[in-house]
């Protein structure tokens, strides 16, 4: 069985979603610490003048260190959601398929959400199924507590859901320890993501987007990713 593992994003990109559909399994990592400056809670939308960050803001003075992203607080005393809605309509009206989008992912902007999480898991849902990907999906919070960090952590957790392939992000080159996959039967398979070009609302292609991106320009985004 094949197995992916990310923690939640925000608005993710195409790479994170073909993950998903090339696993017979993903985990989403929620059990693990926020990582300030990452994916998790921010990604890019595209603009005119090329692309912006869209931002949750999260609430972690005097916390860092002691929560989990499943616990990660959104600090909705900022007023994050019509800020991001606007950007979104402003930078999208004129897409081909923003009279489909909008009214998809305007309830994402109107329903309060206390929890990061949370607001990432309903979003991939959405997103999983416009992309035709039908992937089981897992969080680490929902299973029985997988000690480790790191590597350590993912053979534990590949380990727990009876992978026997890993298929990891390209970054995993950096911090797996690839004997210790071997020793345990676990077969290492990392992420060799060619980008597509698709059809953007303003001229000039901006890779890495957020996949509302793809959704608000083609017809079948699906076809976009490699099963």
């Amino acid at each position: 069985m094949i197995v992916s593992i990310h923690q939640p994003a925000y608005l993710p990109w195409l790479g994170y979603f073909e993950k998903i559909k090339k696993s017979n399994l993903f985990v989403y990592l929620d059990t693990v610490q926020f990582q300030k400056g990452s994916f998790q809670n921010r990604n890019k939308i595209r603009t005119k003048e090329g692309w912006i960050w869209q931002t949750v803001p999260v609430k972690t003075k005097g916390k860092h260190f002691d929560q989990t992203i499943a616990d990660l607080e959104i600090n909705n005393q900022m007023a994050w959601q019509s800020k991001h809605w606007a950007a979104i309509t402003q930078n999208y009206r004129k897409a081909p398929f923003a009279a489909e989008w909008l009214p998809r992912l305007e309830p994402f902007y109107h329903t309060p959400y206390d929890r990061l999480s949370d607001l990432c898991w309903d979003m991939m849902e959405v997103f999983n199924q416009a992309l035709e990907i039908t992937t089981p999906i897992q969080k680490t919070s929902k299973l029985p507590y997988v000690k480790g960090v790191k590597s350590d952590l993912i053979l534990n957790l590949c380990h727990a859901v009876n992978a026997d392939t890993y298929f990891s992000g390209s970054q995993g080159r950096g911090y797996l320890d690839e004997a210790s996959f071997a020793q345990a039967g676990i077969s290492l398979v990392y992420q060799d993501y060619q980008h597509p070009t698709y059809a953007q609302t303003y001229q000039g292609f901006e890779p890495y987007m957020g996949v509302i991106d793809l959704l608000m320009n083609e017809p079948q985004p699906a076809d976009f990713l490699r099963g």
